[in-house]
């Protein structure tokens, strides 16, 4: 990552606790729009003027959770009014930042000895999903008589084309411009799938389908996408229609 910027899952919002904030308690988070990941750190909603953070201001004492999870590592809180978050939400919340002098290990259970690390991201750094996997579950959900849904219920770092359903269930590593990416562990879907980023409304799908042909013990649920760790080339720029190769293990 370029100095300066801003990474992917830096920022969360936390209670007067220090407990994580999700759309799981607040739905209307998904009204708050991240119009950049540059300089400054930038989400707007309907109603109000943009709220930006400059990215280069680390000042603010370090925080942590009053829960001592693994969630809560170090974090240096924005540099700005908690007034705006908080009449967003209607509740006392605020920005942190992840502190980048603290290192927070994936699972060695999944990552084993890479040194794989990840900041507020859900335990590892990305997510990858095929196309195929989702017209898969569209297909089943539409049959059903259930509308088809968008990718963005599931939030994925990395969306595959040209490849069978659940191909990444199969994925060893990901080779692409001097990157390479290993899938470790398969995604638990959560509950945050079933609120529709748009209206904020919430359902029983896609969690109800899912559990239909997708529960996986070995994660104690029901399972859409690969977790996957950064084995070389960290802090490399990939973009969209980008060519990727594929090696698999059975």
């Amino acid at each position: 990552m370029p100095s300066g910027e801003v990474g992917d899952r830096e920022w969360m919002i936390v209670d007067p606790e220090g407990r994580l904030v999700t759309q799981r308690e607040y739905p209307r988070l998904a009204r708050i729009g991240r119009a950049s990941l540059t300089a400054r750190w930038r989400c707007s909603t309907e109603g109000r003027a943009p709220l930006a953070v400059s990215s280069r201001d680390r000042r603010g004492p370090r925080v942590s959770s009053s829960s001592g999870t693994a969630w809560f590592p170090r974090t240096t809180p924005a540099t700005t009014p908690r007034a705006w978050l908080s009449s967003v939400l209607g509740a006392d919340v605020r920005l942190v930042r992840f502190d980048p002098s603290h290192r927070r290990l994936c699972n060695p259970d999944w990552a084993g000895t890479s040194g794989a690390h990840t900041a507020f991201a859900d335990g590892y750094p990305l997510l990858v999903v095929t196309e195929a996997s989702l017209a898969d579950l569209n297909r089943r959900l539409e049959a059903k008589g259930e509308q088809a849904l968008p990718m963005n219920r599931f939030r994925p770092n990395i969306v595959l084309a040209g490849m069978e359903p659940y191909d990444e269930d199969h994925i060893d590593t990901l080779a692409v411009d001097g990157v390479v990416i290993k899938l470790v562990k398969a995604v638990r879907a959560c509950q945050i799938t079933t609120t529709d980023q748009d209206s904020m409304q919430t359902g029983a799908e896609p969690l109800q389908m899912l559990g239909t042909y997708r529960m996986d013990e070995r994660v104690g649920g029901v399972t859409f996408g690969l977790n996957a760790i950064i084995v070389e080339g960290e802090g490399r720029m990939l973009s969209t229609g980008m060519d990727v190769e594929a090696s698999f293990a059975f």
